[in-house]
């Protein structure tokens, strides 16, 4: 089904829409319509049944709720005989009585609508009567067709999303909503494999989306499922942090006859809303670039999230790292693994390219792509086309997640680049200028199955994804030399925290005296001290430049001390060992590279290494470090050694997955005859525009 199947209805809320010119800014014309159009879709439901269920609570208006909802077919009611029709009829009184209308549904109905967990929509009736627009919408909404038996949920859905898409043109790329097409290829991947437990007899599926938005995940996910295993007992479970949104879809649950409970109105960075249940299926699209720390971030979402990866690994949502504070996506991922059921869950999650390169080796980011290859989640990345998208235009992914890989997928990770399979649509909707048509998904869930090496499919080793970081330097090799460029260069900028620190000095004499702590103080007095010190040793090192130069750095450090032997200490009580380490560095300062000069040993006859030479080589763990230096490194620098310096503290093993190096094609760059050539019929076809102007 296509968009089209609800211009008609699209366009009629639009227009009524409209009619709120005046009385609302524009941006505010979502508060009524999206209340508006569930309140007409919930009353086409219960048509009906309506009569029925007025009946039996007239004859005792304490009926229990849930006959009540036996009665209406639906886990919601209404009990009053109005309707937006028959509320026309008393014009005088349609303020009061729509209210008293809206009052008589279920409660988990009036939670929608309600001031604090919905969409406080009593507010803008009492606007709209103020404002004289009451009654003209009241009208044209309840001449809006909306009945389930000739706009089914999908179509519904389509709808919605229309008219969210509408109402906010101007949202951030991270505020879209998943196009249909998107939300069956996500559903098509999710249960092309690993599926065989969900035909067994009586089998309960939890489904979920923990970012929901108006449910489009979950109302496909349950349609396929409804016609893969009819006889299997699907429960849906989603958390919105949008209300408006919320509203949707726990609407449109409700009408599935799906558990008021299971759709819930939160911010699943702070919340796990279904704690103790897991999920065989989930269907999500985080939020891109969103942040989760900062002063941009929701309240409460830093403290919430850094308190729950500090517990222990096994009973934290984010246990793997915790991503830059600017986007959350990679949070999400984490949740989405710890919510999938044991041995059989399976996930399909969009991400932008963020999640799959971001960060260096020891960011969060780079270690929850550790953790999720280590533990050989990833089955599967897909690249889709750029423009598929309403409010963004941006490339997208597709990660399938999986506990039950069937066996020569494992340690695997399938590769597939889709980005040229996608169908210009006829009218473009925001920036949606694309889309997948139905063939194009079965070619991609095809290439998926086939799990087979070809142009845009890729077979990847997990580990080839995993690296190593070291460290190679050269043998300190070095010369020193009283030089005046060498002196200008130790004197720029920061020499040490203790003796010349002009950024800190200055920073520290601009907090006023009164503000300064101990500690400020302190750090005040020694700089203040030092920095008079560190101008006699730029001119005393001034005073005996010379032509000689050292390669031995013992030999020219006994120099420095007789140039220096008149030098005040910069600090009080300052030791021997201070001194040492003062002409140390200012030698290290006046030294220059020099590999004619002898290689130098510490105490223990072990190369120094020239911390000034220091270079990082990235390493998979399908290669050893051995055969990696000889390939690429000791051919160029035959005297390099490599340094494995990963400690308890320091993380130098990560994971990146550089998906677009596998699908790279080399073009040969036209030749500059040919190029030449272009550019002089160019110029003569404009020498001839020109011309033909005069």
């Amino acid at each position: 089904m296509s968009q089209i199947d609800v211009k008609k209805q699209v366009d009629h809320v639009f227009s009524i829409a409209n009619s709120l010119r005046g009385t609302y800014q524009a941006d505010k014309y979502k508060d009524v319509i999206i209340p508006m159009t569930i309140i007409r879709r919930l009353e086409c439901a219960l048509e009906e049944t309506k009569d029925a269920v007025c009946t039996v609570y007239e004859q005792d208006d304490s009926t229990p709720d849930a006959i009540l909802k036996q009665v209406s077919g639906y886990p919601f009611y209404n009990t009053s005989r109005y309707t937006l029709e028959k509320l026309l009829a008393e014009p005088a009184q349609l303020h009061r009585n729509l209210k008293t209308y809206l009052e008589a549904f279920s409660p988990n109905i009036r939670m929608i609508l309600d001031k604090n967990e919905g969409l406080d929509f009593f507010t803008q009736i009492d606007k709209m009567h103020k404002g004289s627009r009451l009654t003209g919408v009241v009208r044209k909404f309840s001449e809006l067709d909306l009945a389930p038996e000739r706009i089914n949920n999908v179509a519904m859905g389509y709808m919605f999303e229309e008219l969210i898409r509408r109402f906010s043109e101007n949202s951030e790329a991270g505020d879209h909503y998943t196009p249909r097409e998107v939300v069956r290829l996500l559903v098509r991947l999710g249960l092309a494999e690993g599926s065989e437990d969900l035909f067994e007899p009586g089998k309960n599926i939890n489904v979920a989306d923990v970012a929901c938005g108006t449910g489009g995940m979950l109302s496909v996910a349950k349609e396929e499922l409804a016609q893969m295993c009819p006889e299997a007992s699907v429960y849906l479970y989603g958390q919105e942090v949008n209300p408006e949104s919320h509203a949707i879809c726990l609407a449109d649950m409700l009408i599935k006859n799906q558990r008021a409970n299971n759709i819930q109105l939160a911010d699943t960075m702070k919340d796990d809303c279904f704690p103790g249940e897991y999920m065989r299926l989930q269907f999500v699209n985080p939020p891109f670039g969103q942040p989760w720390g900062g002063k941009d971030a929701a309240t409460g979402v830093e403290k919430a999230v850094k308190a729950e990866h500090a517990k222990p690994f096994a009973a934290s949502r984010f246990p793997a790292g915790l991503p830059a504070s600017g986007d959350m996506q990679l949070l999400f991922m984490q949740h989405i693994v710890y919510k999938m059921e044991k041995n059989v869950g399976r996930a399909c999650v969009i991400s932008n390219g963020s999640p799959l390169f971001s960060g260096g080796t020891a960011s969060g980011e780079s270690q929850v792509r550790r953790w999720l290859l280590e533990n050989d989640l990833v089955e599967a990345i897909i690249g889709l086309p750029g423009s598929l998208f309403y409010n963004t235009d941006i490339s997208i992914y597709v990660w399938v997640l999986s506990k039950n890989k069937r066996p020569d997928r494992k340690g695997k990770v399938q590769l597939i680049d889709a980005t040229d399979l996608w169908t210009p649509m006829r009218r473009s909707l925001g920036k949606k200028r694309r889309f997948i048509a139905d063939d194009q998904i079965d070619q991609i869930v095809a290439t998926y199955t086939d799990f087979a090496e070809t142009e845009n499919c890729k077979i990847v080793d997990a580990d080839e994804f995993i690296y190593h970081e070291y460290a190679v330097y050269q043998p300190l090799q070095r010369n020193y030399r009283i030089a005046e460029e060498r002196i200008a260069e130790l004197a720029k900028g920061k020499f040490s925290d203790t003796m010349h620190n002009p950024a800190k000095l200055e920073e520290l004499r601009l907090i006023d005296p009164a503000d300064r702590d101990s500690k400020q103080n302190k750090s005040l007095a020694a700089l203040e001290m030092a920095e008079p010190v560190f101008g006699q040793m730029l001119q005393m090192l001034r005073e005996n430049i010379t032509d000689q130069t050292w390669q031995d750095s013992k030999e020219f450090i006994k120099h420095l001390r007789v140039v220096l032997a008149d030098l005040p200490d910069h600090r009080v009580k300052q030791t021997a060992a201070q001194t040492k380490a003062m002409l140390d560095k200012i030698a290290d300062r006046l030294s220059e590279f020099d590999k004619t000069a002898p290689i130098q040993y510490d105490r223990n006859g072990k190369v120094i290494l020239d911390p000034a030479t220091k270079d990082t080589e990235i390493v998979t763990l399908t290669e050893g470090i051995e055969d990696y230096m000889e390939r690429e490194v000791l051919p160029y620098v035959p005297d390099a050694i490599w340094v494995d310096e990963e400690t308890d503290k320091a993380v130098k093993t990560g994971a990146e997955i550089p998906f677009t190096r596998y699908f790279y094609q080399y073009e040969q760059p036209e030749s500059s005859d040919v190029l030449m050539d272009r550019f002089f019929e160019l110029e003569e076809e404009l020498a001839d525009i020109l011309g033909a102007l005069r």
